[in-house]
């Protein structure tokens, strides 16, 4: 994660990994805009910025997304959610990469006397935090404006002059903080429910976190939080969503998100508007307990046992579900057919896994966790290497992050894996970066992997055997 941060200069030892960049974030996309990637802009810009206006307030915090530079802002909430459970859960307190968020400098291997989690976590709060501040909402994110840009391989600060647009100079012109070179960044700002209620979640769930370790940005996460809350609450459901050029069926998405923005707040706020609000709608999320399990197991802990109870059919059920589909191969896990490569999916189930066996011990044995990592670390088709870099006893070498045009690696990023090429064959090449869909580093599922692994040392440490 510290190759990853957005923002900072990142020094390992003699190697710059990359310097500050994206300090000149970031302009407000133009209206009517289908970007590459997935990246649109609608018809309005949603806030009071005009096309091209630069957004203050955008140029702190966050991760470079994956192997490109840009901040996607699921990916982000995914990530700060995921350490603030992993801080919750187990205390990671290990110190090995000094931070200094006022200087924009991190360096790798040299401890600062404070936990790495908490510091990767605190710089993505900063990040969510500023999209809201700057335009009252949860934005996509912020990306590339030039294709030139988007091809960038090399170090990120190099991508753009770091100064503010400036229409009223010169494209070579500069008078200090801004110029005239057409560089910057655009911030994709159509404004999303389902994105809102997932930067509440993380902030709330942050802010518990945070509370002893910076103080004051803990209790500006929980006061931005709840505006989103009231401020969603405030207005219409939509019957759809609008996201990346694609509409999806709203409430099959809105109810779980706003169950789990009402858990983490009323953990964090303790009002009990968000408790009833949380026990009314944990009810719909049964209905869909596959599609919810992650938000159930999450929540179910701090509910009553006859709801439990009730619960603990719908476990059975669920499990046998999971151990039939993972029938289908020798390596007892769910391999994807879609065209993007499955660990995450394998990450995940394990992690249910792990949740769903705390409460449930004689229902949900561990066995699903540790085969998930057996498969992360080389036991799994095609060949042996283990997909973590750096990690397992024939680590990935060659992957698509941002050194790819080396044929090189990032130690601790974990790649997609096994993509099945119509109709039967595994693959994964190991000797061909540039294939993201097997090979690409992608945070939220490298920060899933540092979870499960804290997940199955706690099982083993716990086991008494």
């Amino acid at each position: 994660f510290p190759v990853q941060m957005d923002h900072m200069c990142v020094r390992e030892a003699y190697r710059i990994w990359h310097g500050a960049p994206h300090l000149d974030d970031a302009l407000q996309a133009p209206l009517n805009r289908n970007h590459w990637d997935g990246w649109h802009q609608g018809p309005t810009t949603d806030n009071k910025y005009k096309p091209l206006e630069h957004i203050e307030g955008l140029n702190v915090g966050g991760w470079f997304d994956a192997g490109d530079f840009d901040i996607q802002t699921p990916s982000q909430q995914s990530v700060v959610q995921t350490f603030a459970d992993l801080w919750s859960d187990f205390r990671v307190s290990r110190d090995q990469t000094s931070i200094n968020q006022q200087t924009r400098y991190t360096e790798i291997h040299v401890p600062d006397g404070k936990p790495d989690l908490l510091q990767q976590l605190e710089h993505g709060v900063l990040q969510l935090i500023g999209q809201v501040n700057a335009v009252g909402y949860a934005i996509p994110g912020i990306t590339e404006s030039h294709l030139y840009q988007y091809r960038h391989l090399g170090d990120a600060v190099n991508k753009t002059d770091n100064k503010v647009y400036n229409a009223n100079l010169d494209s070579l012109q500069t008078d200090g903080p801004t110029s005239g070179t057409f560089d910057d960044r655009w911030a994709f700002t159509n404004r999303n429910p389902y994105l809102n209620y997932g930067t509440a979640i993380s902030l709330a769930a942050a802010a518990r976190c945070l509370k002893e370790y910076n103080p004051q940005l803990s209790m500006e996460a929980s006061r931005v939080a709840q505006f989103i809350w009231k401020d969603e609450h405030s207005r219409p459901t939509p019957e759809k969503i609008e996201f990346g050029g694609r509409s999806f069926n709203s409430a099959d998405f809105m109810n779980s998100v706003e169950c789990r923005a009402a858990f983490e707040l009323w953990r964090t706020v303790g009002d009990t508007v968000y408790k009833n609000r949380m026990q009314k709608l944990f009810p719909i999320l049964l209905t869909q307990f596959d599609r919810n399990v992650s938000v159930i197991a999450r929540i179910l802990p701090f509910l009553d046992n006859q709801i439990k109870k009730q619960v603990e059919p719908m476990v059975q059920a669920y499990v046998k579900q999971v151990t039939e589909q993972n029938k289908e191969n020798p390596f007892g896990v769910q391999i994807s057919r879609f065209s993007w490569a499955g660990n995450h999916g394998i990450v995940q189930e394990a992690i249910n896994a792990y949740q769903l066996h705390l409460l449930y011990p004689d229902i949900v044995k561990p066995d699903l966790i540790y085969r998930s990592l057996d498969y992360l670390f080389g036991c799994h088709p095609f060949h042996n290497l283990s997909f973590v870099s750096g990690v397992g006893a024939q680590p990935k070498k060659v992957a698509y992050g941002n050194n790819r045009a080396d044929y090189s690696f990032i130690p601790g990023g974990v790649v997609p894996g096994i993509r099945i090429v119509k109709p039967d064959f595994p693959e994964n090449r190991d000797d061909y970066p540039f294939l993201w869909s097997e090979n690409e580093y992608v945070i939220d599922l490298a920060a899933s992997y540092i979870y499960l692994v804290n997940a199955a040392d706690h099982l083993l440490n716990n086991s008494g055997k």
